[in-house]
């Protein structure tokens, strides 16, 4: 009897304390309130929050306006309905099922995009990864999401290019598109129709295999509005789609220009004279950043003229393949040289970050950059973040350079095999360097960090896979210090 009676008194202390709080918590302004959950960024801090009492319950599902599900979804139509449900005001959803296992349940199919589309009336973003199950039925559904202005597919082999057209003809607010690794979407139909609708502005297409680089011309006067292009071609389907007559001519007519364009990435590209995205690059004229990743034919006069009209660039980032030639797909093989960094130099007085890189260390390009391209580089813009990846022409005199790079915050270095420790320990006298990478490189040991230890000059020192650099000697040589040792790329 005692036990109980303990047992009822400690319940009733309990319905106490919630009552105690709920009342409180009724007593705060709701202006407070809402600016405390706006605070809240984490799920499950969210979550919990809202089980301390009615009114945060309420105010959380009225405030939460996006959500990322998947895997935990089970059974995923009737999850995702009540979700839909009980957060009316959802703007943003990401559905992933990554990692995702037959025995986790069936996933989300079409049906669930019917019910996004019919509970979600303020859907402006969404996000479709691995979904394995979703077909052009379900687009077609979605289709009605008028409000819908950003989606994503990365993986969704069941999507073809008619699914993604019915839906870009509903959706007439569509401004970002994302398709990754969506192999059966080969028709371009839709980008056509994008091209005339007018409202897309960035536009992101990673290895989709049916889709090529001179496919991109049916976006026609789209290109005037676009402000950012990724462009990624499957690197083992590189070589399957050549330009035709047809296209080479569409291209060399085109009087579009990309005048709107602010980012622009191209990967494993083939970019010729006349043709394709040679022609995008010569009428870019407010680049401010370009990323170009072992493409193909690029040539200094591309970037010297790229320099001179996008004259706003704070960013360039180049992964030069070896030297090669094609004589089948490109009219010139890749020949980039220090013209094409002195122009920068010359015309791009506000570039702040910078990635050199070459595709392999061991056999580097005979056109590649020299340390003297570099350095002008370095010396004639405000270079923040400099980063060099299989770059054997940098070594122990461009680290003395860096002395007098007086805007220089973060330097990486990967592959660096001319770098020694005299070079490295140069890094004291760097006026604002704050931020280390050191990866793969061979001749640097735990003495060409002995004038930082202790001094922390440093922020951030992350060393990875130096085989002559030990967990001891970076001790104390940053405020801040990332260890890694694998020593398995050397074998």
């Amino acid at each position: 009897m005692a036990l109980n009676s303990g047992n009822e008194s400690n319940g009733s202390e309990n319905c106490c304390k919630a009552l105690s709080i709920e009342q409180r918590m009724d007593n705060i302004p709701e202006h407070i309130v809402w600016e405390i959950l706006s605070r809240i960024k984490k799920t499950s801090e969210r979550n919990a929050v809202s089980l301390v009492c009615k009114r945060l319950y309420n105010l959380d599902n009225a405030q939460r306006d996006c959500i990322r599900v998947g895997c935990g979804m089970n059974p995923a139509d009737e999850a995702l309905t009540c979700l839909c449900i009980r957060f009316q005001n959802l703007s943003k959803v990401e559905i992933t099922y990554s990692g995702w296992m037959s025995k986790l349940g069936k996933q989300l199919d079409d049906k669930g995009l019917l019910i996004l589309a019919n509970h979600c009336p303020l859907l402006c973003d969404l996000s479709l990864s691995y979904c394995t199950f979703i077909t052009d039925v379900g687009l077609r559904y979605l289709a009605s999401s008028s409000n819908l202005s950003s989606l994503r597919l990365n993986f969704t082999p069941r999507i073809t290019g008619c699914g993604i057209l019915s839906l870009v003809v509903g959706c007439k607010n569509l401004s970002r598109l994302h398709l990754i690794r969506c192999l059966n979407v080969s028709s371009v139909e839709w980008l056509e129709y994008l091209g005339k609708l007018g409202t897309l502005e960035d536009l992101s297409i990673k290895n989709c295999r049916a889709i090529g680089e001179g496919d991109l011309i049916k976006l026609g006067p789209g290109w005037h509005k676009l402000k950012s292009l990724q462009f990624e071609v499957d690197a083992n389907y590189r070589y399957m789609k050549v330009y035709d007559r047809l296209s080479v001519d569409r291209w060399q007519k085109q009087h579009f220009p990309c005048e709107n364009m602010l980012h622009l990435s191209l990967v494993n590209c083939i970019i010729s004279p006349g043709r394709g995205l040679a022609c995008v690059l010569s009428k870019c004229n407010n680049l401010q950043k370009i990323h170009l990743d072992m493409c193909v034919g690029v040539r200094d006069f591309d970037i010297i003229r790229l320099s001179q009209r996008s004259t706003d660039l704070t960013s360039v980032s180049f992964r030069v393949p070896s030297d090669f030639s094609l004589p089948s797909l490109v009219n010139n093989p890749l020949r980039l040289t220090d013209e094409s960094l002195k122009a920068l130099a010359q015309n791009c007085s506000k570039l702040e970050s910078v990635r050199i890189s070459f595709s392999d260390g061991e056999f580097p390009s005979s056109s590649s950059f020299t340390l003297s391209g570099i350095l002008c580089l370095i010396q004639s813009c405000p270079v923040r973040q400099l980063a060099l990846d299989h770059v054997y022409s940098f070594n122990d005199l461009g680290m003395e350079a860096l002395c007098t790079a007086e805007y220089l915050e973060s330097l990486e270095l990967v592959r660096c095999q001319e770098i020694s420790d005299e070079g490295l320990q140069l890094v004291s006298q760097f006026p604002r360097l704050c931020i280390l990478r050191l990866s793969k490189c061979l001749g640097i040991s735990d003495d060409g960090l002995k004038p930082l230890v202790g001094s922390f000059k440093l922020d951030f020192l992350v060393i990875e896979d130096c085989p002559q650099i030990s967990e001891r000697g970076v001790q104390g040589a940053a405020k801040s210090v990332s260890f890694r040792q694998d020593l398995s790329w050397m074998y």
